[in-house]
């Protein structure tokens, strides 16, 4: 086993810095001055009237105290118009990096650092894939998504220019129709991780043999909560799924499969343990008010801006309030006047990869890949039956094709139509109306309305496969083809449980008996979030708001009660290791930033989960359920390179994490507060790592919550760093929909000049939130800007 806590991750981000330096140093020399001129030049127009061409009628845009935009419209389509200018005006650098990620473009402005990113972009498809999606969507989405790209094109109009464009000295280009579709792909890609599951599955069975799957990726308990029960569910005779026969992957071609990895991870994307969300609905039997309440948190990368951007959009039949994503014509999460929902991630098995015969037939493209400073790169890309060639897509002759097959990347995406078509919805009926176009990335749903009713699909194509479970690559010579999709009226589903109650934390959607396989055993969160939260969520016969809050930010360790006798049986090495185990002895497991503890815990806990690196020769990092298998079961993967057992493992990641935590924080362990560590780091995606620059867009601060808690604050594997989280919390109360509440992670503003860039995060960190509110006495001081049609203007 390797210890590497102290190890700083790199990455393409910091390469950046040689071409942005220059920039930056006059920026700087420029002073106050330069920062007043950068800020004039960028910030929007907030209040007057502005004239906006596509528009069909006037709009009236109230921002609150928070930045947040009130529009109210005399049509669907001018509603969304407005959404658009004020998605560019607020959010302009992060809608061009998104599209341009999709597009695999970032050569384009980055320069070579990010040409690795690139090649995996195209090699993907993700841009192909997303104007596959136009043509099938229904003619009202596609209405909408015309309006709202000529209101993003109405904004760019107006001049203003983000910090951005002018640091990499460049314009954006206008907003296509397909660039709202783009990002969905890559969020699709985010939430689904079975590709990076089969990619490390395929080196566990090399090194350790087929038991060692489940040693290092440990299968979800039996017996452990799931989303749906047995009552709920129509039960038959599920079909066992055998896990082989698989298909060795050659040295070369994995080194391949991982290196699309680690493009994905520079872009922060997937490759984080036990990354997720929570949602519930409490039914009104079980609330103070009789009527239901929903919450959700979603999971996400936390980024400077953040991802999420708070609106409230009334048009002709559009109601909606909630959280949209800029690029995106729709509120994404949130609620209508009758209807409230929430989503989370199911992750199923969508992903297969095949390593395709030698007689195998292929399509091919070029791509052409420009590259700041330097000459054009051409790329060449297979594709077989299954899909693209992700490793061995090369000249004839270097080596075996794999090919990935994917939902997302099918031809035919109707997800855009769900999303929007949730925005419309008055009932259960329309509320899976809507869900039934929904295709990737599939999501655990929460319902409730204003009646009182309760709900939850799992919605999505999800692939049926006979004869084995996907979790290992397999054979592309047709005798393991998916057998189409499960129907959507047999996914998982339950309107007006019994018991009032639907929790959903990333954990196992159905208990044994459900006759289709959603994915492996090992697919599935660890239990410990769903079981806490169903713990609070039963402590009290009757639920108010301030509860539900309550358990949303959650900061007690549901682990810590299963490690706490493990770990304080270690043999300690030397007096400080003592010490730590006494201060470990009277923790009652609340992750604050004042705790030395939860400090101690978590950097003990970074060094166990590495203890499969000696066997794997990589930098596996092992969950939290597969370290405490190993443990309580003296485990082969204790011993560092055969020699050693569970005892004196413990005995020596102590030590290390005393070591690592002593030279980071001086000799006082009294002074390792969590918090001292543990901090958001919501970093820019282009300029985080350029140093001269960082500190401008870069927002941190100490932050409670940890591995697994219900506010899920994971430190970063060898930094501590908090790089996701509840990227955005809501709680409706369908009792009267706007005293309902919801909060970001930083600010409404993508520029770090802007007063809403982070005003916020202290909100969020400290667990309080903004009114959720379509009422204007719940704005605060507000300012309105009215978008006027120019002459003889109408929307597209």
């Amino acid at each position: 086993m390797k210890t590497t806590q102290g190890k700083r991750r790199g990455g393409w981000g910091r390469r950046v810095a040689t071409g942005l330096l220059g920039t930056a140093l006059v920026l700087g020399a420029a002073g106050a001055g330069g920062y007043s001129w950068l800020r004039l030049t960028s910030e929007p127009r907030t209040a007057g009237a502005l004239t906006a061409a596509g528009l069909g009628q006037s709009v009236q845009v109230t921002r609150d105290a928070w930045g947040v935009p009130h529009i109210r419209a005399q049509t669907d389509e001018d509603a969304v118009f407005a959404l658009g200018f004020v998605h560019w005006q607020d959010r302009a650098w992060q809608m061009d990096f998104q599209r341009r990620v999709a597009q695999g473009r970032l050569s384009e402005v980055l320069g070579e650092a990010a040409l690795g990113q690139d090649r995996f972009l195209r090699t993907w498809g993700f841009q192909r894939a997303a104007l596959s999606a136009l043509p099938a969507l229904e003619d009202r989405t596609r209405r909408l998504i015309r309006a709202y790209t000529a209101g993003v094109n109405a904004a760019q109009a107006q001049g203003k220019v983000a910090p951005e464009f002018r640091i990499l000295g460049y314009r954006p280009e206008p907003w296509q129709e397909v660039d709202s579709l783009s990002w969905s792909k890559l969020m699709a890609f985010d939430l689904g991780g079975n590709y990076e599951e089969e990619v490390l599955g395929t080196r566990v069975v090399e090194r350790l043999g087929e038991g060692g799957l489940d040693a290092v990726m440990a299968p979800y308990p039996a017996g452990a909560p799931t989303i749906l029960s047995a009552d709920e569910l129509p039960l038959q005779a599920a079909q066992p799924a055998s896990r082989l026969p698989s298909q060795a992957v050659p040295p070369g071609a994995l080194a391949e499969l991982r290196a699309h990895l680690a493009a994905a991870r520079a872009l922060g994307l997937q490759a984080v343990p036990g990354k997720g969300s929570n949602d519930w609905v409490v039914g009104g039997a079980r609330t103070e008010s009789g009527k239901p309440i929903l919450a959700d948190d979603p999971h996400l990368a936390l980024t400077a801006p953040m991802l999420w951007y708070l609106a409230d959009l009334q048009g002709g039949g559009l109601n909606a309030i909630g959280a949209s994503i800029p690029g995106l014509p729709a509120i994404v999460i949130g609620r209508n006047e009758r209807v409230a929902w929430g989503v989370t991630n199911v992750n199923p098995d969508v992903q297969d990869l095949y390593l395709e015969p030698e007689d195998a037939t292929f399509r091919t493209r070029t791509e052409v890949i420009r590259v700041k400073g330097q000459p054009d790169v051409t790329l060449m890309v297979r594709e077989s039956a299954h899909g693209p060639v992700v490793s061995g897509a090369g000249a004839e002759g270097l080596g075996p094709r794999v090919a990935l097959k994917w939902t997302a990347l099918a031809a035919g995406d109707t997800t855009m139509d769900a999303f929007l078509g949730l925005n419309y919805a008055q009932n259960w009926p329309d509320f899976t109306r809507a869900l039934s176009r929904y295709v990737a990335p599939s999501q655990s749903f929460v319902y409730a309305d204003v009646d009182g009713n309760t709900g939850y699909y799992a919605p999505g194509r999800v692939p049926i496969r006979r004869g084995w479970d996907g979790s290992l690559p397999v054979s592309g010579d047709g005798s393991r083809e998916w057998q189409g999709f499960i129907p959507f009226e047999q996914l998982p589903h339950v309107y007006n449980p019994k018991d009032n109650l639907v929790v959903t934390a990333n954990n196992q959607v159905t208990p044994p008996g459900y006759p289709y396989a959603l994915g492996n055993a090992r697919n599935w969160s660890e239990p410990y979030r769903a079981a806490r939260i169903t713990a609070l969520l039963e402590a009290k016969p009757k639920l108010s708001v301030a509860d539900v809050q309550a358990t949303q930010t959650d900061t007690l360790s549901p682990m810590w009660p299963d490690f706490r006798p493990l770990l304080l049986a270690a043999r300690p090495a030397d007096d400080e290791a003592r010490r730590a185990l006494e201060a470990l002895r009277g923790w009652d497991g609340q992750q604050t930033v004042e705790s030395v503890p939860s400090l101690l815990f978590e950097a003990w806990m970074m060094g166990l989960r590495e203890m499969a690196r000696d066997e794997l020769n990589d930098e596996t990092v092992m969950n939290s359920l597969s370290v405490l298998n190993q443990l309580r079961g003296d485990g082969e993967l204790c011993a560092v390179q055969g020699q050693g057992d569970c005892a004196s493992l413990l005995t020596r990641t102590l030590t290390v994490a005393l070591t690592d935590l002593r030279e980071r924080l001086g000799p006082d362990m009294t002074r390792w507060t969590y918090g001292r560590l543990h901090q958001v780091a919501s970093n820019h995606r282009a300029f985080g790592k350029v140093s001269a620059l960082a500190w401008l867009f870069n927002h941190s601060a100490p932050t409670p919550g940890g591995t697994n808690t219900v506010n899920v604050a994971r430190p970063e594997h060898g930094t501590f760093r908090q790089t996701h989280g509840p990227s955005y919390r809501q709680i409706v109360d369908l009792s009267d929909p706007d005293r309902s509440l919801y909060i970001g992670s930083l600010g409404q503003a993508g520029s770090p000049l802007a007063p809403h860039a982070d005003d916020q995060m202290k909100r969020w960190i400290a667990g309080e939130y903004l009114p959720m509110s379509t009422r204007p006495q719940d704005w605060g001081q507000a300012r309105t800007l009215t978008l006027r049609p120019t002459a003889g203007s109408s929307t597209p």
